[in-house]
């Protein structure tokens, strides 16, 4: 196979085009020389003096601050890193003697009220320490967070709703560290009731404090932090505070493993900087393919760099859920599409073809059996959800290595891409998505092919039941697929799985695929960074499961045929885009 540097047409190199503004370097540069953003011994060494060596001060000179300098000390702080570049912070700066002596008083009352907490020891050591210097201090700053802005309005606030109040705190660090590196002390006083100090300040509603700040030139100069030097509390060592990887758990037996859990890990960090440094050398600027360039760094760094091609695995199966009145087609349907496919007529497998991929049609249970198709299918009785699990977990556990095989299989090819085919199988992975995503059944439920509202309705109605039934957890994937799930669902999930395993990027279709997928993420969590979705199909809950799987798609075009016909339309966009960063012309 022809290499970049072998290619008569890429041989030649072009100059880097170099920004005017923003980032001037490359890739290239940054590789070469990883340690180069370093500001140099000599500010590493006064960083982590002026970090040693602040205090909380309580003591201070009558002195005056000049403005300038209480300017350069806010200043730091507005520098601070914000959630969402939102910068909340909001610096009252108080020098008003009656604020401040009210404030003091407010801080004292406080004191009283924390030292009836404790024992009469430790209560009389704490009224021993002068814990503010509100009085003293010429410059009260209260640093306050502003709010009233909705967290789903800031980015990074739904999730850590409180992420704006860090920042603040950010700030306050920052204040901090600048006003000792000019001599100033400064001391942080929490010993307030927020709404009493709220109301002295005339904030408004939904502006909170996070203390009073003292600012002055320190009237005493400690060696080691005062509540330390009191013995009150002792720093304790940095191996006390550190874990590895998670939480520890102790005396608890460790929970049983399956064979399919933990196989997969995610792309190594190296493939991944290795992947942005490919893209980063081509004549063009940096993520000027928007979205696709993103998915092709995700491919690289999957070890996809000379990919050329690929396999759609289309499996299919029937379903006892067909007979409660929630779609509009007779179960035959999903035979004649097998069938078709096995012709090489059907729509995903044609689609395929024109991509140039090549593909398996794989039979995990439909009621006429498929003659030609590769066949999975599990022997015993399945259940309608509604009045019974739809599986059993020895059926599950073979459908699961039946599909891990087919994976590995099908790597060998390229990308793997995933497709099905089974009447009835939206009310299937509706009901999945809802149990692994905390969906309600109303909201989750679509029109489907051919249905109306009434058929709306009983869809929801069943997926209420079944859920209500078998109280099925997104952490127990067995389990899920075994009380909610299809055949085919738990052999692409299977095949997800040995596809990642053996190297191979997997592309999603619709719904259906992408709910086996997420199934497969509570086997080997690692498996989301060999995942790439197609498009956002019309199901409601596509979306809330691409959601959390973390991936965005790469077209949206309102289909719903399913047979994986969005994934080899991804699939050819993908290898598209490989062709071209393999052929474009390259910089320095």
């Amino acid at each position: 196979m022809t290499t970049p540097d072998e290619n008569p047409s890429t041989s030649q190199r072009w100059n880097r085009p170099i920004p005017r503004i923003g980032d001037t370097t490359s890739s290239a540069a940054r590789a070469s020389d990883p340690t180069g953003w370093s500001l140099g011994d000599q500010v590493q060494q006064g960083l982590d003096t002026a970090i040693d060596a602040r205090r909380d001060i309580r003591r201070y000179r009558h002195d005056d601050v000049p403005n300038e300098l209480v300017n350069t000390v806010l200043w730091a702080g507005h520098r601070a890193p914000s959630v969402g570049h939102s910068q909340p912070w909001r610096f009252v700066v108080v020098r008003d003697a009656d604020i401040r002596d009210r404030a003091a008083v407010m801080a004292d009352r406080e004191r009283l009220r924390q030292a009836d907490l404790l024992s009469a020891d430790r209560r009389t050591r704490l009224l021993d320490l002068q814990l503010e210097g509100i009085r003293e201090a010429p410059v009260g700053i209260v640093v306050a967070c502003d709010r009233r802005t909705p967290a789903s309005g800031v980015l990074g606030r739904n999730t850590f709703t409180d992420a704006d109040m860090w920042s603040c705190a950010c700030a306050v660090e920052n204040m901090w560290l600048t006003a000792r590196a000019h001599g100033l002390g400064m001391g942080w006083v929490t010993l307030f009731q927020p709404e009493e100090l709220a109301e002295l300040l005339h904030l408004p509603s939904g502006v909170e404090t996070l203390g009073w700040l003292c600012l002055g030139w320190p009237d005493e100069r400690p060696p080691a932090p005062s509540l330390e030097r009191r013995g009150w509390s002792r720093r304790v060592p940095l191996s006390d505070v550190t874990l590895a990887d998670r939480w520890p758990v102790s005396a608890q037996p460790e929970a049983p493993v399956s064979a399919l859990r933990q196989t997969v890990r995610s792309p190594d960090r190296h493939q991944v900087v290795a992947a942005h440094d490919d893209a980063d050398q081509l004549l063009t600027p940096p993520g000027s393919l928007g979205l696709l360039d993103q998915t092709l760094d995700r491919v690289e760094a999957a070890g996809g760099v000379e990919i050329t091609g690929g396999t759609l695995v289309l499996a299919g199966a029937d379903h006892p859920v067909a007979n409660l009145g929630v779609t509009a087609f007779d179960a035959s349907v999903t035979h004649d599409v097998m069938a078709a496919s096995v012709a090489g007529t059907g729509l995903g497998v044609t689609t395929a073809a024109a991509a140039g991929l090549s593909h398996v049609v794989v039979d995990a249970g439909v009621a006429q059996p498929v003659k030609g198709a590769r066949s999975v299918r599990i022997f015993g009785e399945r259940g309608d959800l509604y009045h019974a699990d739809a599986m059993t977990p020895a059926q599950v556990d073979a459908l699961l290595r039946d599909g891990r095989a087919l994976g590995i299989e099908a790597s060998e090819a390229g990308l793997v891409c995933l497709g099905e085919v089974g009447v009835g199988n939206t009310t299937v992975a509706t009901a999945l998505a809802c149990a692994l995503t905390g969906l309600d059944p109303k909201e989750a439920v679509g029109l489907g092919a051919g249905s109306d509202t009434a058929m709306v309705e009983r869809k929801a109605e069943v997926i209420k039941a079944a859920l209500t039934r078998t109280h099925a957890e997104a952490g127990d994937p067995e389990h899920l697929l075994a009380a909610l799930g299809g055949p085919e669902f738990a052999v692409l999930a299977g095949v997800c799985l040995g596809a990642a395993e053996a190297g191979s990027p997997v592309v999603l279709d619709g719904l259906a695929t992408s709910v086996a997928a997420l199934i497969a993420t509570k086997f080997s969590p690692g498996l989301h960074g060999w995942l790439v979705a197609s498009h956002a199909s019309r199901e409601h809950a596509h979306q809330s499961v691409l959601a959390e799987l973390g991936l965005e798609a790469l077209m949206e075009l309102r289909m719903r045929a399913g047979e994986g016909v969005g994934a080899c339309l991804g699939a050819q966009m993908i290898l598209t885009g490989l062709q071209v960063r393999r052929s474009a012309a390259r910089t320095c």
